[in-house]
């Protein structure tokens, strides 16, 4: 057998149980988001319970945390944008979760996959429409037709401005899962690598930890381009909520 370092993202289905009333599937993929679900569920269920007019550390970290993401969201979408703060608060959290829990051996990074990653970004697409509906009615072309425009310039600017509209359901999806791709590929090879080192005789195992040494470095890496990549994602959602709700005139 030929050994890949992209096993790693192979969906491998857990449970499996069909018939005519019933379709049960879960893979490996589906497991990590319920796990991640349940682990939102857990902070929400535990943050209520220990609030306290004197915070604990426990509390005093995850009001840094929401002021540290309100700062963010009301500076990269305007005073405008402060009602969508809690949904980009939740993918924030979300993508923490899901990037962090793809670190651990073994386990699996949903976000890896484009599937994942374009559902979550069609959705905010969808969701920046809608609001843009609804808030600006007709109003809402006016984005697409900048004002002052000359009138030969007015298909050209408009063909941009549609094509920036619409890309927004492809730049944030490849960015966050070419990245976790790329990160755990490399990690895959090194881990690799060390181990042969490890495993030889001789003076390359001498040398062994020289390659475990790169690995421990990119490990620390891989952690803060999975905290980045949520932290882009969200300041990018942020942008086209803010770009939305105060744009059109």
């Amino acid at each position: 057998m030929v050994w890949s370092p992209l096993e790693q993202f192979e969906i491998i289905p857990l449970i499996s149980i069909q018939n005519t009333y019933l379709d049960l599937r879960v893979n490996n993929s589906r497991l990590i988001l319920f796990i991640v679900w349940v682990r939102l569920l857990f902070l929400a269920k535990r943050t209520l319970a220990t609030s306290k007019y004197v915070p604990n550390p426990w509390q005093l970290g995850l009001e840094s945390f929401y002021e540290t993401g309100y700062s963010v969201v009301t500076e990269a979408a305007g005073q405008k944008g402060k009602p969508f703060f809690p949904f980009i608060l939740t993918i924030f959290v979300f993508l923490l979760s899901v990037n962090s829990i793809g670190l651990i051996p073994y386990s699996f990074t949903a976000t890896s996959h484009a599937i994942v990653t374009i559902t979550l970004a069609l959705g905010i697409w969808v969701g920046k429409l809608l609001v843009g509906l609804r808030r600006h009615k007709t109003r809402l072309v006016t984005i697409f037709l900048p004002g002052g425009v000359p009138f030969l310039m007015v298909p050209f600017l408009v063909a941009i401005e549609v094509l920036g509209f619409v890309i927004v359901a492809v730049r944030l999806p490849v960015r966050l899962f070419a990245n976790m791709i790329a990160g755990h590929i490399l990690l895959k090879v090194l881990a690799g690598f060390a181990w042969t080192i490890i495993t030889a005789n001789g003076l390359l195992y001498l040398r062994h930890f020289l390659p475990l040494i790169v690995l421990f470095l990119l490990i620390g890496l891989e952690t803060g381009v999975a905290l980045i990549q949520g932290y882009v994602f969200t300041v990018l959602t942020s942008l086209y909520v803010g770009d939305i709700v105060n744009k059109a005139h």
